[in-house]
């Protein structure tokens, strides 16, 4: 294989892993009981999905700046989350 292809296998696996990470770490919140909340994760996740196919087309050299994009959507989901728990906690 040639550097360039290996390169790109090894991106492509990693694309792959991180997707399935951010999946697997995301709980999804209850558009019925916080359908702002949902809405605003919906927007985040498809935010990642739109990071992740500029990364995996290779458009730009980004200094590592989607990654860190994806890392501070990742944060945000968990944010949102805990904001959720905190309603649901409050509203007893």
């Amino acid at each position: 294989m040639t550097r360039k292809a290996l390169s790109g296998t090894m991106l492509a696996i990693a694309l792959m892993l991180g997707s399935l990470g951010y999946a697997q770490m995301k709980q999804n919140i209850n558009p019925h009981s916080h359908p702002n909340l949902a809405a605003a994760q919906r927007l985040c996740d498809q935010a990642f999905q739109k990071l992740q196919a500029a990364q995996s087309a290779n458009e730009f050299d980004m200094d590592g700046h989607a990654a860190k994009a994806k890392d501070l959507l990742e944060e945000a989901n968990r944010e949102l989350k805990q904001a959720a728990v905190a309603a649901n906690r409050n509203h007893k």
